[in-house]
């Protein structure tokens, strides 16, 4: 009876733990379980490396750079509505919060989401499209892909407010000029995550929905504009754009 007992205690450990490492289900709608930003959640841009601008931009949500100098923040004060945190003096004035242990914890938690985002198993598909997007209209789920990922047309994300899509990408990330990722049903752009190990690039009057969570850099030609968040563990660079948390 012991024995018995011990087998089935330690076969409930096993599934509980794997249900809770890889691949946990969204207890709220559809889709896998939403990946937790922590106390990078309320940041529209955060940075590892800076933020180069070519103004003006329009960035509503926090705004920050760890560990590097504050000095390589360039967006102004009158760009950013929200919190703009550096690590030092040298940040944007008059705007600008020196709080370095905020940004280190910060910067972990995003460094810890993609981790989280990157790890997740039982895609619900593999290499759709072969890494073309556009056209589709794709539901709640995990998707994965080995190579990059292009949308030269417009894609449709077609869920409910508490539906969730993880995409992990193992190249790069590269959204056609004018084209648009588009929210239906009710999805909301905070259940989207974008894991990507190579840079992306938003090019020039696109529109995105989603948390990008990229191991690189985050690119956004002239006049593009993201619904969501930027979580570069490099830099970000902007030219003219909105970013909308």
């Amino acid at each position: 009876m012991n024995r018995m007992l011990g087998v089935m205690l330690l076969v409930s450990m096993v599934a509980c733990g794997n249900s809770r490492s890889t691949h946990p289900q969204n207890p709220n709608g559809k889709g896998p379980a939403p990946v937790d930003l922590k106390s990078a959640s309320s940041f529209a841009v955060l940075t590892k490396s800076g933020v180069t601008d070519v103004p003006a931009s329009a960035i509503t949500g926090d705004v920050g750079a760890s560990p590097i100098t504050g000095a390589a923040d360039n967006l102004t004060c009158a760009e950013v509505i929200g919190k703009t945190y550096s690590v030092d003096a040298t940040g944007p004035l008059p705007c600008r919060i020196t709080n370095a242990t905020l940004l280190t914890a910060a910067v972990k938690d995003m460094m810890a989401a993609y981790t989280d985002a990157a790890g997740r198993t039982l895609p619900t598909a593999t290499n759709l499209g072969a890494g073309e997007i556009g056209g589709l209209t794709i539901a709640p789920g995990l998707y994965k892909w080995g190579t990059g990922v292009s949308i030269t047309t417009d894609v449709t994300l077609s869920g409910g407010p508490n539906d969730v899509w993880i995409f992990q990408i193992a190249k790069t990330l590269d959204q056609a000029s004018a084209k648009k990722v588009v929210l239906s049903g009710g999805a909301q752009a905070a259940n989207v995550f974008w894991q990507t190990f190579g840079d992306v690039t938003i090019q020039a009057n696109a529109k995105f929905n989603g948390v990008i969570l990229c191991q690189t850099a985050i690119n956004l030609k002239t006049g593009a504009s993201v619904n969501g968040q930027l979580l570069a563990q490099t830099q970000v660079t902007l030219e003219q754009n909105a970013v909308t948390k």
